[in-house]
C-alpha cells in the first residue's frame, strides 16, 4: 500500500475540473457527449458539463479498483455506455489515469461501436499509465483521496491497518498530517468500528 497521498479539496478539486473544461474549449475539440466513468468520472462530469453545457451527458462504469493502492487484474465494463455513440464526437470524463487499463478497455469498446473522433480528459493524470489523456491537470504519482470518496478510503484504509496488525490511532494521525479534515476522520473510524462490531455481532466478520 502506499504511504504517500494527495488529498485535494472539494474547491480545489472544483476548480481543477473547471481547468479541465476550458482547456477543452480552448483546444477547439467540440464534444457531442461527455462521457463519464461511473463513479470517479461523475463529479467531474457534472462540473465540465458546466462548462460545456451544449453536449449530451453519458454514463458508463468499469469495476476495476479492489482495494486502496490494490487492483484486479483486468478492468471490466459493467454497465455500458448509456447513449449512442455511433459518428459521435465523445469526450471520456474521469478523475484520473492511473494504469490506464480502464480507459484502454473503454477506448477500444466506444471505437467498437463506431464512435467518431475520440479524446479524453482527466483531471489527474499519473506518470505510468499506459493511455496518456489528451486533456488533464495534475501529474502526480500519489494516491490520491478524492474529497467524493472520504469515506469509503478511511474504512479501507482502516481495514487494511487491522489485517497487518496495526493501530487506528496512528492510522487517524497519518490521514490527518496527509491533509484530511481529523473530524471527518473521527467520525469516520468511529463509523467503521461500529460496522466492525455490528458485522462481529452478527457473526459475517
Amino acid at each position: 500500500m502506499t504511504e504517500e497521498f494527495e488529498t485535494p479539496s472539494w474547491d480545489y478539486f472544483y476548480q481543477l475540473c473547471l481547468e479541465l473544461g476550458e482547456a477543452v474549449k480552448k483546444s477547439g475539440f467540440k464534444p457531442e457527449i461527455l462521457l463519464g466513468i461511473s463513479r470517479g468520472g461523475l463529479v467531474p462530469l457534472r462540473i465540465l458539463n458546466d462548462v460545456l453545457p451544449d453536449a449530451t451527458v453519458a454514463t458508463v462504469r468499469i469495476e476495476f479498483y479492489q482495494d486502496v493502492a490494490k487492483t484486479m487484474q483486468e478492468p471490466r465494463i459493467t454497465q455500458q455506455v448509456s447513449v449512442d455513440v455511433k459518428g459521435k464526437r465523445v469526450l471520456v470524463v474521469d478523475d484520473v489515469a492511473d494504469t490506464g487499463k480502464s480507459l484502454a478497455v473503454l477506448k477500444g469498446d466506444l471505437e467498437g461501436k463506431g464512435s467518431g473522433e475520440l479524446r479524453i480528459a482527466t483531471v489527474y493524470y499519473k506518470p505510468w499509465s499506459c493511455v496518456k489523456p489528451d486533456y488533464y491537470v495534475r501529474r502526480t504519482e500519489k494516491w490520491i483521496i478524492f474529497p467524493h470518496e472520504r469515506r469509503e478510503t478511511v474504512f479501507k484504509l482502516a481495514s487494511s491497518c487491522l489485517e497487518r496488525g496495526g493501530s487506528l490511532d496512528e492510522m487517524e494521525e497519518k490521514l490527518v498530517h496527509y491533509g484530511l479534515e481529523p473530524l471527518l476522520v473521527k467520525r469516520f473510524l468511529g463509523e467503521f468500528l461500529e460496522e466492525a462490531v455490528s458485522r462481529r455481532g452478527k457473526g459475517t466478520g
